[in-house]
């Protein structure tokens, strides 16, 4: 800020005195132009005296040319940029020179003014060049920089969502599989317990069954005494083809093989209750004194006969009820077997597209992060490329108006004293005559 103030402070002065000296310079020449005059000439012959014509007589030489256009040089090179102050040093040299004082000695210098103008134009132009293009880059770059911190920005966030996902589906595969194994014990102990219920169920039947043959045996064998009518005799024996054809010529079939079973009526049970013994200590009953004569109970019978008959009606009772419970048991695990499989297809159905999700977003954060380590790797650069635009460009910048009015002075003050030097040479030239002012033939 004080390097800006001190800038335009000297800037103010330079103008200001650039002002002054170019009116001083045109002060001057108006008057030579004055005294010049042809009419002005012929006045100071008849007016005054030929020894005092020399203190009104103005003569302007190329020695007192040069040295204001050498003042004007040496002024110029106290402000001027290093590179300038070489061109401006061998131009004062020039002028210092004899070369300068003699014929066409002030036109190298006019050249060297003009080379200088046109070399300040350049600089001032490719300035403004340089000016657009760093303008331009640096607007390109932070642009660039810009999309690449949004990219990263975008980048960063859909790997947030996208590791969200993954803990999201994480637990809930954890879920499936947890309510998978709960489904498989479930449909575990649900066949323990049918398989349970079915041999209870087998078991119950076989008994059931057995118990209503030997209650019907008993009946039929009641019924062959008391009912010979009711009776119904045992199947005779299926003999063999060989057995057959043995007895039709004359063999003896062979023997019946006793019924096994309960008291040989060849009914077997499936569980056997214990029979009560008597004991071994126990007196036996005395035996009857005598005996009546003997008569059948057909009357009693027929009470032990519905009794039978009211115990084999239980058990059909029992096996139906038992039946019944079967099948709705067997129906309801059936149905729970079809739920369980349903519900374990979908499960596993559903895992496996969590797992497929799972992974896909798995590879979509590997991707996200591949991608914004490219994104900061091209961040880091663009961010390097700025700061070299910015060490290149922000001098110019900053001082760009400065220099060009520094340049502007420069070139006004190189036109200024090539017109000094050009008035010497041309318009403000008086050559010396032998004594007094002489008049222009």
């Amino acid at each position: 800020v004080q390097l800006e103030k001190s800038c335009s402070t000297k800037t103010q002065e330079w103008e200001e005195r650039q002002k002054t000296r170019a009116e001083e310079l045109v002060a001057l020449a108006d008057t030579i132009s004055v005294l010049n005059d042809d009419d002005a000439l012929d006045l100071f012959k008849t007016t005054l005296p030929g020894s005092a014509a020399s203190l009104v007589q103005v003569r302007v030489s190329q020695s007192s040319q040069r040295a204001r256009a050498l003042s004007m040089i040496r002024s110029m090179r106290q402000n001027a940029k290093a590179d300038l102050r070489p061109h401006l040093d061998l131009m004062a040299l020039t002028l210092t020179g004899k070369k300068g004082l003699s014929a066409g000695g002030f036109d190298q210098v006019i050249k060297m003014c003009d080379d200088m103008v046109v070399m300040l134009k350049q600089e001032q132009l490719d300035d403004e060049h340089k000016q657009e293009y760093c303008a331009a880059q640096l607007n390109v770059a932070e642009n660039k920089k810009k999309g690449l911190e949004r990219s990263i920005s975008d980048t960063e966030a859909s790997i947030e969502s996208a590791k969200e996902g993954v803990a999201t589906l994480t637990s809930e595969i954890a879920a499936l599989e947890v309510g998978m194994k709960a489904c498989d014990k479930s449909v575990a102990d649900a066949t323990e317990q049918r398989k349970a219920e079915n041999s209870e169920y087998k078991q119950l039947l076989a008994s059931d069954t057995a118990a209503k043959e030997l209650l019907g045996f008993a009946k039929n064998r009641l019924n062959k005494f008391y009912n010979p009518k009711l009776y119904k005799a045992a199947p005779k024996q299926e003999l063999s083809a060989e057995d057959r054809i043995f007895a039709n010529n004359g063999g003896t079939p062979p023997p019946t093989e006793a019924p096994g079973g309960i008291a040989g009526t060849g009914i077997s049970l499936v569980q056997i209750s214990a029979h009560n013994q008597l004991s071994e200590d126990a007196a036996p009953a005395p035996p009857p004194a005598t005996w009546n004569a003997y008569s059948t109970k057909s009357g009693e019978s027929s009470g032990v006969i519905a009794m039978i008959d009211l115990l084999i009606k239980d058990l059909d009772k029992e096996l139906s009820e038992a039946g019944v419970e079967e099948k709705e048991a067997q129906s309801d695990y059936q149905a729970m077997m079809s739920d369980s499989a349903d519900k374990r297809a979908q499960d596993a159905k559903s895992l496996t597209e969590k797992e497929s999700t799972k992974a896909d977003m798995d590879s979509q954060i590997q991707d996200h992060g591949a991608s914004a380590k490219a994104a900061t790797s091209e961040l880091m650069a663009a961010d390097k490329y700025i700061s070299s635009l910015h060490a290149e460009c922000d001098w110019l910048l900053q001082y760009f108006d400065v220099r060009k009015a520094a340049r502007a002075d420069e070139v006004d003050s190189l036109e200024k004293a090539k017109a000094v030097l050009s008035g010497a040479d041309y318009s403000l030239l008086q050559r010396r005559s032998s004594g007094f002012l002489s008049r222009k033939q």
